[in-house]
């Protein structure tokens, strides 16, 4: 279908490939979107506590995380992409980390970093006021182990975040299917 008419009046320039459940084939400019999305990861630093000062450090001249594609680091969600949640989630902060989440613009990832943020804490783990990890209150994307964890570990799990970013994954395209696989 090579030059065909359009309601214009003039002929399309490029070929039509029919599919059989009637979409649009479409395979390279996916491939530039994710990447340049994957390579200018603003992140949002919501950091609470001791896992706040690796996630600093990580951002420093010696571990230098702009040289990844994360420099620009932002105090506001309306110009993030990426919060990096950094120590313990209280249950009167937990609103506003929802809230926070909530402003960020679509596509958004979340990195949960430190024992805190993932499972509670090994401080605080049976405590009325701490949540038991930030999935609890936010989808995650990328979870990081230790109490701290180093600013090597956050930068390894910045890179992965963009390698599924890179790979076109997103939250919202899981399905059960690719859970089972």
């Amino acid at each position: 279908m090579e030059g065909q008419k359009t309601e214009t009046g003039l002929a399309f320039p490029g070929n039509v490939h029919q599919t059989p459940g009637g979409g649009i084939l479409v395979s390279k400019m996916d491939d530039v979107l994710n990447w340049a999305r994957s390579n200018s990861l603003w992140p949002l630093v919501f950091g609470t506590s001791c896992c706040a000062i690796e996630m600093m450090s990580a951002a420093s001249a010696k571990y230098d995380w702009s040289r990844f594609g994360f420099e620009v680091a932002r105090a506001t969600p309306r110009q993030a992409d990426v919060i990096i949640i950094a120590g313990t989630i209280v249950n009167k902060m937990a609103p506003v980390l929802k809230r926070l989440y909530d402003q960020m613009a679509d596509p958004k990832y979340v990195v949960a970093m430190g024992a805190c943020a993932t499972s509670g804490g090994p401080f605080f783990y049976n405590t009325y006021s701490v949540v038991k990890g930030a999935d609890h209150v936010i989808p995650v994307d990328v979870y990081i182990a230790g109490c701290p964890p180093r600013p090597e570990a956050l930068i390894h799990a910045l890179i992965a975040l963009q390698d599924k970013i890179k790979a076109g994954g997103r939250r919202e395209k899981i399905t059960i299917e690719d859970i089972k696989k």
